[in-house]
């Protein structure tokens, strides 16, 4: 039997890059995956891409800045697939093209900012917590950045909102502990997605550079930690942060 058959997870930010992988890599162990995005062709072919693997696939075109689009759609997620068994908070992003020195920011990027890499995460996993603590079983992975331990340049909004995500974390985990329901996060260094690939090819080169594997993670390597991390194998593994950078080592 596949690690995950009968078992539902739920992939917030699932239309690409590292939520897609995520999608995949759930459905191959035998996952019923629940897909959030708001990019919703985009999400679509992520599901059409995980249905093959014969499990249930719900794709819910979603903005999760918005709190009530967040209570429905775990309301619907609950009614039509069942109890949640993981969690995995992917959504998240810099300013990317709104970017600034902190100076001189705006304030609706850094309300963006933090809402989508830090808010999103709080609000999604309060939606599941309750039935997990009644159940005495759950998972919840949450996507940090290695950004929240070395503080990027360019990137103080982000980085908040990610160390953020580890605090969160750690505490969550205490709470949770006695109610079996393991809580951790993870923590990718420079990854092959759309957002990395947008940048200058030198900017990309120094990223690469900056790790010591010489190379740039892939998706698929974070969900493989995630995978992990939801699986019966890190049952007595909570409140920890996985680095997944290569070795970058920050002090």
């Amino acid at each position: 039997m596949k690690e995950f058959s009968g078992k539902i997870a739920v992939i917030t930010g699932a239309a690409h890059g590292i939520g897609r992988a995520m999608a995949l890599g759930f459905a191959a162990e035998g996952a019923d995956v629940a897909l959030l995005d708001r990019d919703g062709a985009a999400l679509a072919a992520t599901g059409d891409a995980a249905r093959a693997f014969g499990g249930r696939v719900m794709c819910i075109e979603a903005d999760l800045l918005d709190h009530k689009t967040i209570v429905d759609s775990f309301a619907r997620i609950a009614a039509d697939f069942g109890p949640v068994h993981t969690l995995v908070n992917n959504l998240g992003q810099t300013a990317r093209e709104n970017y600034s020195d902190f100076a001189e920011a705006k304030h609706e990027v850094l309300e963006f900012v933090l809402d989508i890499s830090l808010h999103a995460t709080v609000h999604c996993t309060r939606q599941v917590v309750g039935g997990m603590k009644a159940r005495g079983a759950g998972r919840i992975v949450s996507i940090s950045s290695d950004s929240a331990m070395n503080g990027d340049l360019g990137c103080v909004d982000y980085a908040a909102a990610k160390a953020g995500v580890l605090g969160f974390t750690r505490a969550l985990a205490r709470e949770m502990g006695p109610h079996k329901v393991t809580v951790n996060a993870i923590c990718p260094g420079p990854t092959n997605t759309r957002a990395m690939q947008l940048i200058p090819k030198e900017a990309f080169e120094r990223a690469k550079n900056s790790v010591p594997m010489l190379e740039i993670c892939e998706p698929e390597d974070i969900a493989n930690a995630a995978l992990f991390l939801a699986s019966g194998k890190a049952r007595y593994i909570t409140g920890q942060t996985l680095m997944v950078n290569g070795g970058r080592v920050f002090y």
